[in-house]
């Protein structure tokens, strides 16, 4: 029987500043006491932080002659840049996530966020099928019709992919890997595209708050908003100062008077 599932989003790497070379470099350039107002340390902020304030020298007042005033509040900073959009320096901050349980119909769209993004998917040339997960909309969990059917033609499938396994002999001993990737490459072909994948993601948080924005709208397709808004739920944990703007509306979309930062 087809297993029901439910897409999510886990982080799984994310930035390390490497504080003793940090405080070598501003000790160099007199920026030293830029630390002092930062007890709990946030090093995906900070990394973007050190990287705006690098472009014009600003960690304390007259190490650049131009800058006589500087914020001292992270969070006021932070706010500062993405209010001006000046979002290159998001793009320091690279972060990684599995995406697990989610239909290939939503990697077909997911994958068109190209600039700044790494992608490596389950492949199914190489992992045979032994079962065929299955993401059902709410909606379509209220439709007891429908269900039943689906999960008819789902376990049909099922079978025949078991099936085709003992009929290609594929657990033979000695059988040769390039065979079996050929075999297992075309049982994949009998796969419905509603069927549950994994995706390794990385993206950099200016790409995240540009997919969080258009992927969260209301005319985006369903599951593909799930898994946005469980990216901007993790994101705005992970770094308030830089998701703060945001607010989710009555149609569950991320708005924002910043967008394209």
């Amino acid at each position: 029987m087809p297993t029901p599932v439910t897409p999510t989003v886990r982080i799984i790497g994310r930035p390390n500043l490497d504080r003793e070379e940090l405080h070598r470099y501003l000790a160099e350039i007199g920026g030293q006491d830029w630390t002092a107002h930062r007890p709990d340390y946030n090093d995906t902020q900070d990394l973007i932080e050190v990287a705006g304030r690098t472009c014009y020298r600003s960690f304390a007042a007259g190490l650049n002659p131009n800058v006589t005033r500087v914020r001292t509040d992270p969070d006021a900073y932070l706010g500062n840049i993405v209010e001006h959009r000046h979002g290159s320096v998001l793009e320091h901050a690279q972060y990684t996530f599995i995406i697990q349980n989610v239909s290939r119909v939503f990697t077909h769209e997911w994958v068109r966020h190209r600039q700044g993004v790494a992608i490596s998917q389950e492949s199914l040339r190489y992992v045979r099928l032994t079962e065929l997960p299955f993401w059902y909309p709410e909606w379509a969990q209220n439709d007891p019709e429908l269900l039943s059917r689906g999960q008819q033609i789902l376990t049909a499938l099922e079978d025949f992919q078991t099936w085709m396994a003992d009929h290609f002999q594929l657990d033979r001993a000695g059988m040769p890997f390039h065979e079996k990737k050929a075999k297992t490459s075309f049982m994949r072909r009998f796969a419905p595209e509603g069927l549950a994948t994994v995706l390794v993601w990385s993206a950099n948080v200016r790409t995240l708050r540009h997919v969080v924005e258009t992927r969260t709208d209301e005319g985006a397709e369903e599951e593909v908003r799930l898994v946005a808004n469980q990216l901007g739920e993790l994101m705005a944990t992970e770094v308030p100062a830089l998701f703060a703007d945001y607010v989710i509306d009555d149609t569950g979309a991320w708005t924002t008077p910043h967008r394209k930062v």
